[in-house]
């Protein structure tokens, strides 16, 4: 069965998906699917998958980044990641056949494209770099790339901890500007007195509150918990030791 995420309304030319934890070569606890090395798999075992989302992608050349929870943006290409990983926690590209990755367990993956497919870019959404302005980076650097204004690009979010169980203190209120001694905003709700100091957090929200406020013209998806579906998703919060997924956008060739 193919449970992994496919983004709707994509301009013409453009593929991108996010992949289950489901239909790959490594054994537990990170059956199967798992993308992410450097978590405690085979490495044998993540080459296998690697070369099997490859596959499902068409063939198109998949860079995957260190990931810091930082806001750096670099552009890549076809030979981008094969001797170094970039560090940074979002890549866009203009060139065909050339996959923006992110890998992620709990945090949001934000896939950018532009019209015409003139350029498209996966982002590494976590609060911090969330917060820091990764989202906003990221847009200019396609709108920069495509000749575009924000207006016209279409983003779309993947699968994340979700509204019911991202559970945080002040600090990340503080950290998007809510006040914690009122009581947080509409995307921080309290846990209540069993659970003072304690929020729940909507991380697709608050995307797209930034999102809006960048002036990005199209947003789809954020619709999934990983924390709740454990059978599909990966989740870091829920189980500590685990795999990662992958987010992947890239030009048709």
């Amino acid at each position: 069965m193919n449970d992994w995420l496919y983004p709707d309304a994509l301009p013409p030319g453009v593929g991108a998906t996010m992949s289950s934890r489901r239909g790959g070569f490594s054994a537990a606890p990170f059956e199967s699917m798992n993308l992410g090395a450097g978590v405690g798999d085979d490495a044998s075992a993540v080459a296998r998958n690697r070369a099997e989302f490859r596959r499902r992608i068409g063939g198109a050349a998949t860079v995957f980044l260190k990931q810091v929870h930082g806001t750096r943006v670099v552009r890549v290409g076809a030979t981008d990641g094969q001797a170094t990983v970039p560090e940074a926690d979002a890549s866009f590209t203009t060139e065909p056949g050339v996959a923006c990755t992110v890998l992620v367990a709990d945090c949001l993956p934000l896939l950018f494209a532009a019209p015409g497919a003139g350029a498209v870019a996966a982002a590494h959404a976590g609060w911090r770099g969330l917060a820091a302005g990764v989202a906003e980076r990221t847009a200019l650097a396609v709108c920069e790339a495509a000749g575009c204004e924000p207006a016209a690009l279409t983003v779309w979010l993947g699968a994340c901890i979700g509204p019911r169980r991202f559970e945080v203190g002040s600090d990340v209120l503080q950290a998007f500007g809510a006040d914690p001694l009122h009581g947080g905003t509409g995307r921080f709700v309290p846990r209540g007195a069993q659970h003072p100091g304690k929020w729940l957090a909507d991380l697709p929200g608050l995307a797209r509150d930034r999102l809006r406020t960048a002036g990005i013209g199209a947003i789809g998806g954020g619709r999934w918990c990983t924390v709740e579906d454990a059978s599909r998703f990966f989740s870091y919060r829920r189980d500590g030791v685990t795999g990662r997924m992958a987010a992947a956008i890239w030009i048709r060739g």
